[in-house]
């Protein structure tokens, strides 16, 4: 054999094996590997969060069990350090006064454990919802049955601070006595640039948008802001008014911010509203999240965007189904789609994984999650044959590992 010869054969060996290594770091790499923290209600037999490891490439699942032993964790928010979760506890009383709790957890990212930091009153009864503000600094609280909401500032450590704000809303009711006969805090969320928050109050049929300081953590009613403003109409200026006895629930926006999407719980809608730079939305589409003919009760519970803005889904107790629609880009309005049965009784929260790919419905009442593939082309949802088994499941909420 010839020097070249075997040289040029010593070249195509390590080249090789050079290709193997990368193949099997790519294997091994953390890409598309996620957490999955699951919030339930602990009536029955749910202990608290659980967790589940996910793999996006393989689409295989792993159950790692409880997570956190805590009570009615009925929403959950993950910082964006991927370190902390928090979490609100939905109850009526909390150390003898009418408030839930919210609390504080530190992620460990090789079990899925949830180690408690610390739990604070979240300041009225029964919080449903969790977010926190653009800067991490905040935490943002929805308290349904006190129908306020509250802002609690996060420590370095990830540990909750006593609230910098509590706000009780405010305005008309609804027609509909049996749920609208007071304010429903629903829903709350920071808008992209961090300057205002929003809240859907299914009691007052409106999104509520308060101007936030993310300086000191503290909310300004929008009619006071819109009256130093000067405004003829400051009722309005700074809220979304819905047709009466929709009961907002939640909410999505679009990428840029233009377009919200507003989910009526009582009468299964999806509104949408052009939102101009002045925090000034108008409804330009009202349209069922029902199919034509169903004649049964209903009360629509989640609505996402798909991260490519191309298509919209709600979930709706009753039809037990996912609705899909897709959005025009150009004037925010939908096109229903279809309807997909969520093999499961009362789905609640949805999830779409980071990837796009997949679907997760949490059936409240049949205590499972069913996992679906979205088709990347039409939105449409496929089986993947796969359903977990989870009590009371009402929450959804990946984290990346690394």
């Amino acid at each position: 054999m010839t020097i070249s010869r075997r040289l040029c054969l010593q070249w195509i060996f390590l080249l090789l094996s050079l290709v193997a290594v990368t193949m099997s770091a790519a294997k091994d790499s953390p890409k598309d590997k996620y957490l999955l923290f699951v919030g339930t209600y602990t009536g029955k037999e749910s202990k608290g969060i659980y967790a589940y490891r996910f793999d996006a490439a393989s689409s295989e699942l792993t159950p790692l069990g409880v997570a956190a032993d805590t009570t009615n964790p009925s929403f959950v928010a993950i910082d964006r350090s991927r370190r902390f979760l928090y979490a609100v506890s939905e109850v009526q009383k909390y150390k003898g006064a009418s408030s839930g709790a919210v609390s504080a957890f530190a992620i460990n990212p090789q079990t899925g454990k949830l180690s408690l930091l610390n739990e604070v009153a979240s300041r009225g009864a029964d919080p449903c919802y969790i977010a926190l503000d653009k800067t991490g600094k905040y935490a943002l609280v929805a308290n349904y049955t006190g129908g306020n909401v509250a802002v609690f500032p996060i420590h370095a450590d990830g540990r909750l601070g006593e609230p910098s704000a509590v706000v009780q809303d405010i305005g008309k009711l609804g027609p509909i006595k049996e749920r609208q006969e007071a304010p429903h805090s629903h829903w709350i969320e920071a808008s992209a640039h961090n300057r205002f928050v929003y809240v859907s109050d299914l009691g007052l049929d409106r999104v509520l948008i308060y101007r936030f300081d993310a300086t000191n953590g503290t909310l300004t009613r929008g009619e006071a802001a819109a009256a130093k403003s000067g405004s003829p109409n400051a009722s309005d200026f700074f809220s979304a008014t819905l047709a009466p006895g929709t009961g907002p629930r939640h909410a999505a926006f679009s990428g840029k911010g233009n377009f919200m999407y507003v989910l009526g719980e009582l009468d299964s809608t999806v509104t949408v509203f052009a939102n101009d730079a002045r925090e000034t939305f108008r409804s330009v589409q009202r349209i069922s999240a029902l199919p034509a003919g169903f004649s049964g009760h209903n009360d629509a519970a989640e609505i996402a965007i798909h991260p490519n803005g191309k298509y919209l889904y709600t979930s709706n107790r009753g039809h037990d189904s996912i609705a899909l629609f897709s959005i025009d880009r150009h004037t925010g309005t939908l096109t229903p789609v279809d309807h997909f049965p969520t093999r499961g009784k009362a789905p609640r929260n949805f999830e779409i994984d980071p990837t796009g790919k997949f679907l997760f419905v949490a059936n409240q009442d049949t205590d499972n999650i069913v996992v679906f593939r979205i088709d990347p082309n039409s939105g449409r949802l496929g089986s993947t044959g796969q359903t977990l088994p989870v009590p009371s499941p009402v929450c959804l909420k990946f984290v990346a590992t690394e």
